[in-house]
């Protein structure tokens, strides 16, 4: 197994080396927009980008990957140029050296660790990949070296300009953009809504469906997660457990034991591939903690949420200093409710069921998301704005 993982890594380099020297003989006409993706994971947060940008105007494109199996290295078009380009030297180089009119990520930290801005003038753009706030989640000066951030809602702005207020630092070109993987939810949901059965809260038996964040206190990594699936069995419901692709990554032996222990009982699935939509949709109720996915649940398919009343997640230790609560605090209470996990879960799962009030659910997603449907068009008047088009 070890040998045939050297193997592998000699293959990766020498396809990210290859992909090094094609992307750097291409003409400065052929590469005016890159993309980078991390892995297949932000394949829904970079799509509707590269899409619109094939398919709405002449610019030629390239797509830069860190995963072999990302399905965005599919795509295929007649002024789409993609690579692999690994996740080690060889993509710092490319970095340091990328040489494109507009570069485009959903990577925060962008200048902080490996990753640094090129040394020729390149436009850094940054686009969601999540509706949480910019400054509790994210570790402190995760946006401070980007040029554009592309924003989801009213909280994103207003959150860095306090952020560049207080810290004196630059002010970047803030768009009111949107998230369209929210925008992808709905029409999933819309579509599916004409062969389901509305939401029942009156149902006795659920398909309760866990997706937590990732981290020592979330609920997979604490051990909550094991045994609140054995008290969702007792009470008779169905489980679906949904784990954050860095829990798989750096705590496997979490999922290896929930796989372990439910793998004979069919009312248990584990699901490790999250790039679907069926089990948010299918599922009644989720149970979260501070996942972003909590928040698309509630807004793109209008069900309420359990958030388990853990330690927040705080990667910016200095957020406070903001003083501005964080949009994955404030909602809370109106998609869902809060679980005192001392308490029977029982109890909060009923108060959820009461939580389910459809108009609601719609204000909320105007109130806090920009150009529902229609982010596609505020993308292309942002790449108007730098006369791209």
């Amino acid at each position: 197994m070890r040998f045939g993982g050297m193997i592998n890594n000699i293959i990766e380099r020498a396809l990210a080396l290859k992909s090094a020297i094609n992307f750097s003989t291409l003409t400065s006409e052929s590469r005016r927009i890159t993309f980078y993706s991390e892995s297949a994971n932000y394949y829904p947060h970079l799509e509707l980008l590269l899409k619109t940008v094939l398919e709405q105007t002449n610019i030629n494109v390239c797509l830069l990957s860190s995963s072999r199996n990302d399905p965005i290295l599919a795509v295929s078009h007649p002024r789409l140029n993609s690579f692999f380009i690994g996740s080690g030297y060889v993509r710092n180089y490319i970095f340091e050296n990328i040489n494109t009119q507009l570069l485009i990520l959903t990577m925060p930290d962008l200048n902080n660790f490996q990753l640094k801005r090129s040394r020729f003038n390149v436009h850094y753009a940054y686009t969601q990949h999540s509706l949480v706030s910019s400054h509790m989640i994210y570790r402190y000066s995760a946006f401070d070296h980007y040029d554009t951030i592309l924003c989801a809602g009213p909280h994103h702005i207003a959150e860095i300009e306090a952020t560049e207020r207080h810290y004196n630092l630059r002010n970047k070109n803030l768009v009111k953009f949107g998230y369209p993987r929210l925008d992808r939810l709905i029409k999933y949901g819309e579509q599916k809504v004409k062969k389901s059965i509305a939401f029942d809260n009156n149902k006795e038996q659920l398909l309760i469906l866990i997706a937590p964040s990732w981290g020592p206190e979330g609920i997979i990594e604490s051990g909550l997660c094991f045994k609140l699936i054995k008290k969702l069995l007792e009470l008779r419901h169905m489980v679906i457990v949904r784990p954050h692709p860095q829990t798989i990554k750096f705590n496997n032996e979490k999922i290896i034991e929930i796989r372990n222990t439910f793998s004979l009982d069919d009312r248990v699935i584990l699901e490790v591939d999250v790039q679907g939509y069926d089990s948010l949709w299918s599922s009644d109720i989720m149970i979260s903690d501070w996942s972003g996915v909590a928040l698309e649940y509630a807004l793109g398919f209008k069900k309420p949420v359990i958030f388990c009343n853990v330690p927040k997640k705080i990667n910016n230790p200095r957020y406070l200093d903001i003083n501005l609560v964080p949009l994955e605090v404030s909602i809370r209470n109106e998609i869902g409710t809060i679980w005192d996990i001392k308490s029977p879960i029982e109890n909060a799962i009923i108060e959820c069921k009461h939580k389910l009030d459809q108009s609601k659910f719609e204000l909320l997603t105007k109130k806090y998301v920009y150009n529902l449907m229609k982010s596609d068009e505020a993308f292309i008047n942002f790449l108007k704005s730098l006369k791209l088009i």
